[in-house]
């Protein structure tokens, strides 16, 4: 090798070692080691499992030469540090719930839930055609990092309760666990939201440390086993109706990629995606008979002056979001386009439809 090659060889070795990029991750069709951390504890069901799953279906999609390493919450980092961990360059991938990252920008709220929010097949349809993505590139350039949808939940359970809510004043004063903007709509109603990883959720609300919680719906919660503390279940969630969970990549090290290895990713996290919220809809059905026949849990409905008190409360944290900045203000009005348009097409085709059908049929 003459001195050019060396010199040029060192200058493209010194941008790789820059952006965070192995010579291996570099070159084409080469192995490539991959760590991905998560806010979810280990094998736990649905979230944590589907992390799981798009790790190991990633690894087997290239026959084991994009090799993922997962460390649930707590193996490598902590829930809440995932974030720092793979924008840092530490790690490549994270996967968790965006409005984690709300106090870094209100905006990444949007990109899981926020209050009077998108269901999973409108969420789907502003992120890939209604410029939803477009914009949650820009956001995360900001941080150094890359989002892709990885998995929902759907319409979520308003939450559990150890009393009646009966009146928005019941939220007065109420120690509720309540992460992202819905927490923030609790606060305007004169409650205090606390936001904990689903690791510690449990012995908070049977210390009493917090009065309430929102998890994710039956199938979660009856494996939480809240009603051991809480009695009362209210339907339905304002706060979540269809969580998007994503994963998170170091940008410059998603970057790097092929264009084939991004397909790729995008493949298996869409595929999660689907997945997920497909276990969700077939699991919660039979988990809140059991939580109500065998557990005694409370089924209640927000009644309609609950439901007017999140609606303004939720208008008022919307106008402190656009506020922020020009691209809150900018994710903001994009979503409430989507929410209008692919909501009113929602509501004269899936939403009669169901209503229709389950009137014939007694459902």
């Amino acid at each position: 090798m003459n001195r050019r090659d060396l010199l040029k060889g060192a200058g493209l070795g010194a941008v790789a070692a820059a952006a965070g990029i192995t010579p291996a991750m570099a070159a084409e069709g080469e192995k490539m080691e991959i760590n991905m951390v998560s806010t979810w504890p280990k094998d736990f069901p649905g979230l944590g499992t589907g992390a799981q799953r798009f790790a190991e279906r990633l690894t087997a999609m290239t026959a084991g030469r994009m090799s993922v390493k997962y460390f649930a919450a707590g193996e490598r980092v902590k829930a809440f540090d995932s974030f720092d961990e793979v924008a840092s360059g530490n790690a490549q991938i994270y996967h968790g719930a965006e409005y984690y990252w709300k106090g870094k920008h209100p905006g990444f709220a949007y990109f899981t839930s926020v209050p009077f929010g998108l269901t999973y097949t409108e969420m789907n349809a502003w992120i890939r055609f209604g410029g939803g993505q477009e914009l949650w590139d820009k956001l995360g350039a900001e941080f150094g990092v890359k989002g892709l949808m990885c998995g929902n939940t759907g319409v979520q359970m308003g939450g559990w309760f150890r009393k009646e809510i009966d009146s928005a004043d019941a939220f007065k004063g109420l120690k509720m666990r309540m992460p992202g903007l819905g927490g923030d709509v609790l606060a305007k109603m004169g409650a205090s939201p606390v936001s904990l990883p689903g690791g510690q959720i449990y012995e908070n609300l049977v210390s009493g440390a917090i009065d309430a919680t929102e998890w994710v719906g039956p199938w979660n919660d009856q494996i939480m086993k809240f009603f051991e503390a809480a009695k009362y279940y209210y339907y339905p969630g304002m706060h979540e109706p269809g969580a998007m969970l994503a994963i998170g990549m170091n940008k410059k090290w998603w970057d790097a990629l092929s264009d084939a290895d991004k397909l790729i990713v995008e493949a298996a996290a869409s595929m999660e995606n689907d997945v997920m919220m497909a276990e969700y809809n077939a699991k919660n059905g039979e988990a809140l008979a059991k939580l109500v026949n065998d557990n005694g849990v409370e089924l209640r409905e927000f009644n309609d002056d609950v439901y007017d008190a999140f609606g303004e409360a939720s208008e008022e944290v919307f106008a402190d979001v656009v506020k922020h900045s020009p691209l809150a203000k900018e994710i903001h009005e994009s979503f409430a386009e989507a929410r209008k348009n692919i909501g009113g097409w929602a509501k004269i085709s899936d939403q009669a439809y169901v209503a229709q059908r389950n009137r014939v049929l007694g459902l």
